[in-house]
């Protein structure tokens, strides 16, 4: 007897300590394949330095079809994850919202809902959900959209993407509504005749994150940025800005370009004419490693637009046309930057190669269509092609690069061009230091539309004739997010989760089956357990 109450109070001990040590030790064990409880470094380091308390309000919550309970699960495992690491610094409630009111507010605070068709009981039934949160710290609030990924996959592959990008979200969110130094980026407007209002929806979306300054065609205060963006140059540059470029790079810096290969704006009655671009960047970009060819792209992936086909009486017929030289970029390398990415609207891109650079790793980020035709600048863009039914055979050009990320230590261009008794010698910097430059070869990409009835922006990527809005100002974020940062948060969005679906013809054949081997099967293992234990303790003191 005295031995056994040694034991039990051992046991108690140990039960003790263990939820002592564990109040002062936080240990977690993700055991899955994937690591998909687990979350990146960039976050806990953020989530640990909260000095402030974030209140996060989920609206996706209800009664809803498998993918989408799975990803509200997702999101109370990753909440569940933050506060682990945030401690009192992350709070967070699940709100359904029933209510017609609050759901007009949330509509207005930028919370997209989405319609929810599901069967019930035979009957079609349709019903309205907002699958996204609303975060809220030191009296602001901020929206976050969780149902994302690429619309040309299946419902159940979307909402699989959606549940990778939980984490990257919420966390990204956290960081814009709770940071309190910027980083700083120029935007050297100083080259490009687009007016400043149809970059407004990109501007707005940096400004909630980042401190921006323009360049007026002073290099003076490129230096003085972390990130440089070069957009939609019809300028070209002189010799002294290229050299501020270059050495802007070899110290470290980060630049994001989006020059056209070809410049298409002189009209004739027959169409549009392209002519070569002349920025004077070429030799820069191919010492670094890629270069803009001086062509245009026609992609059998493409938008829409509206086109006059003919008259019918005195009216003219207006019909939306597929307009081959506004490809749809739905085809990604293997990024983060580009992970599970919606797709991309384009408009007169021009295809990119890479070319020997030592020490440069050179990634496609953004690629066409394997049924692609190349125009060689100058060329005539005819109204009438859209009119035309294109020849599957004359598309073979294959997969082309419109956007490239370049990464290393670059060389300088001006390498052994400098005289000994130039003042620049004091401070040029021959072999850099680690930089990234990403090119894009569609300066149109960071361009919004503008609704002129509202004399307002539309969002970037927005199509008016579908009504869609594509992924171009992600795209963007998420590039920037990389080129400043490229071992933060960014990260997260390798997160993979493989989707492993039922066999549903087996599912159907044998349900009964399963579902008596789940009922019957734990109440015979417990009746063996019990009956094993009973026989044990009969023995022991009928031997006794």
């Amino acid at each position: 007897m005295k031995q056994r109450i040694i034991k039990v109070a051992i046991f108690l001990m140990a039960v003790i300590g263990l939820n002592v040590l564990a109040s002062f030790v936080f240990f977690r064990w993700d055991l899955t394949q994937e690591k998909r409880y687990s979350i990146s470094d960039a976050t806990k380091r953020l989530l640990k330095n909260l000095d402030g308390q974030v209140v996060v309000k989920v609206y996706l919550t209800g009664d809803f079809p498998a993918g989408f309970e799975r990803l509200e699960r997702a999101v109370q495992e990753t909440l569940e994850s933050f506060s682990d690491y945030a401690g009192g610094n992350i709070a967070y409630r699940f709100i359904e919202p029933n209510d017609p009111k609050l759901q007009e507010e949330l509509t207005q605070k930028g919370l997209i809902p989405t319609n929810l068709f599901a069967n019930e009981d035979g009957k079609r039934t349709e019903r309205l959900v907002f699958p996204g949160v609303m975060l809220v710290y030191e009296g602001k609030e901020y929206p976050v959209q969780l149902l994302k990924g690429n619309k040309a996959a299946s419902p159940e592959e979307q909402l699989n993407q959606s549940y990778e990008g939980v984490e990257f979200e919420l966390a990204s969110a956290i960081r814009r509504i709770t940071l309190k130094e910027h980083k700083r980026i120029g935007i050297l407007v100083g080259h490009t005749k687009v007016p400043p209002p149809r970059f407004s929806d990109l501007l707005a979306s940096l400004q909630q994150n980042y401190d921006l300054y323009f360049d007026i065609q002073n290099p003076d205060s490129w230096e003085k940025g972390d990130l440089l963006i070069i957009p939609k140059p019809d300028l070209p540059f002189t010799e002294d800005e290229k050299y501020r470029l270059d050495q802007f790079v070899m110290r470290g810096g980060k630049l994001l370009v989006f020059a056209d290969g070809a410049r298409v704006d002189s009209v004739s009655l027959q169409g549009t004419f392209a002519q070569p671009s002349a920025l004077n960047l070429d030799d820069l970009f191919f010492k670094y490693g890629c270069r803009i060819n001086q062509n245009l792209v026609k992609d059998l992936s493409c938008a829409m637009l509206p086109l006059n086909v003919g008259n019918m009486g005195d009216k003219p017929q207006i019909k939306p046309m597929p307009w081959r030289f506004f490809p749809l970029i739905n085809n990604f390398g293997k990024h983060p930057i580009v992970r599970n990415l919606d797709a991309v609207y384009t408009r007169f891109p021009s295809t990119i190669d890479t070319v020997e650079a030592p020490g440069i790793t050179k990634t496609p980020l953004l690629l066409t269509s394997q049924y692609t035709k190349l125009l060689k600048a100058p060329v005539l863009v005819a109204y009438n092609e859209a009119r035309q039914q294109p020849d599957p055979r004359e598309y073979n050009a294959g997969v082309k690069s419109v956007a490239t990320l370049l990464e290393g230590s670059f060389s300088s261009l001006y390498n052994n061009r400098l005289l000994p008794n130039d003042p620049r010698m004091s401070s040029f910097v021959g072999q850099g230091k680690p930089a990234k430059v990403l090119v894009v070869s569609d300066g149109d990409l960071l361009v919004n539309d503008i609704d002129y009835s509202r004399d307002a922006p539309f969002p970037l990527g927005y199509d008016r004739l579908s009504g869609r809005t594509f992924a171009n100002k992600d795209f963007v974020l998420y590039a920037i997010d990389y080129l400043i940062d490229s071992e933060g948060l960014i990260t997260a969005r390798n997160k993979q989760v493989t989707l492993r679906p039922l066999d549903k013809i087996r599912l159907k054949e044998e349900r009964t089956q399963w579902q008596l081997i789940n009922l019957l099967l734990p109440l015979v293992l417990i009746g063996l357990l019990g009956g094993v234990w009973q026989w044990i303790r009969q023995r022991k003191y009928a031997t006794g």
